[in-house]
């Protein structure tokens, strides 16, 4: 078959090369504390949409900043003790999707909360302002200003959070929360296990947000990380600030990340993927130290992978 990256056998053990900054623990602990700091001031709001067997909610929460975010929320009916819950995450540019598509983890006794990142697709806020260009930009969103201010900080946070209003809940079972989500998603899912360790289950496809820099120089800045291309178009032509520029890029690179995550893990990769590259997913998966494994897809891009959704409900299913 054609090969678009390395080798499997060099995939497994390949660690990445976007620069992890000096201080990138200090800056998620410091992240964290300002998190923690914000009064989520949690709201829900019955939807429209109903089923007989679950409760639909609207569920908003104040993160990082003052942005309001939303999220849908389906919880089963009847349950008489705390059940298993899961983070749902989408991906680049969209939103928390239908109600339809969460009932079946409804129907089985599993909530369900998938969240709408802010600036994007859904109801959530972006509240941010900064300098700089955001034609295309969440990535490199706030790269000019302090790296306190860079969007996906925001975004990973707000997973994080979620995540704790959710152990919070009394009708979930706090050991038994999972997340789930495909490209963005997928890295959101990771960045949501490494900053809310409490998070048990990880089943990410193809993870977005990984190994800045190897996508550059594989020329395949182009499509989800067009902007960085962009960037340098515009704002550095010459690459005389190359190194500052990748470097700020580590403090959201979820392969730095992945050594925090305690939960277990199951990701999906396709092996023609030229959106997120394979050896980009791998940085990250080959730095969590928590029990993983990886559902290889030889033939398939950046696209659905047959019969991992039905795997991923079977992971979660175990817990029941």
């Amino acid at each position: 078959m054609p090969q678009i990256d390395l080798p499997l056998e060099k995939l497994y053990a390949y660690e990445g090369i976007n620069p992890k900054p000096a201080d990138f623990e200090q800056y998620w602990e410091r992240a964290l504390n300002e998190m923690k700091s914000v009064d989520p001031q949690v709201e829900l709001i019955p939807a429209q949409f109903q089923v007989p067997f679950a409760e639909c909610f609207h569920l908003y929460f104040t993160g990082v900043r003052g942005a309001r975010i939303h999220a849908k929320y389906i919880r089963p009916k009847g349950q008489n003790k705390p059940h298993p819950a899961i983070l749902q995450f989408h991906g680049l540019s969209m939103d928390s999707g239908d109600w339809q598509d969460k009932v079946a983890y409804a129907a089985l006794g599993v909530s369900v909360v998938s969240m709408d990142c802010r600036g994007q697709g859904g109801l959530s806020e972006d509240v941010g302002s900064v300098k700089g260009n955001t034609l295309h930009g969440h990535i490199i969103r706030g790269i000019d200003n302090d790296p306190d201010d860079l969007l996906y900080r925001h975004m990973f946070l707000d997973a994080a959070q979620l995540a704790g209003i959710v152990i919070g809940m009394p009708e979930v079972d706090p050991t038994k929360v999972a997340a789930i989500g495909i490209s963005q998603g997928g890295g959101l899912t990771l960045a949501c296990g490494a900053l809310e360790p409490r998070v048990s289950k990880l089943a990410p496809v193809y993870p977005y947000l990984s190994d800045y820099l190897r996508v550059w120089e594989m020329d395949l800045d182009v499509a989800a990380y067009e902007e960085i291309r962009t960037y340098f178009r515009k704002f550095d032509p010459q690459h005389k600030r190359k190194n500052e520029v990748f470097e700020k890029l580590g403090y959201i690179d979820i392969q730095h990340l992945a050594p925090r995550i305690k939960g277990e893990v199951m990701m999906a990769t396709g092996l023609m993927d030229t959106i997120t590259p394979p050896s980009t997913q791998f940085a990250a998966f080959n730095k969590i130290t928590s029990p993983k494994r990886v559902e290889i897809y030889p033939d398939f891009a950046h696209e659905w992978l047959p019969g991992f959704a039905d795997k991923t409900m079977t992971f979660i299913a175990e817990w029941l």
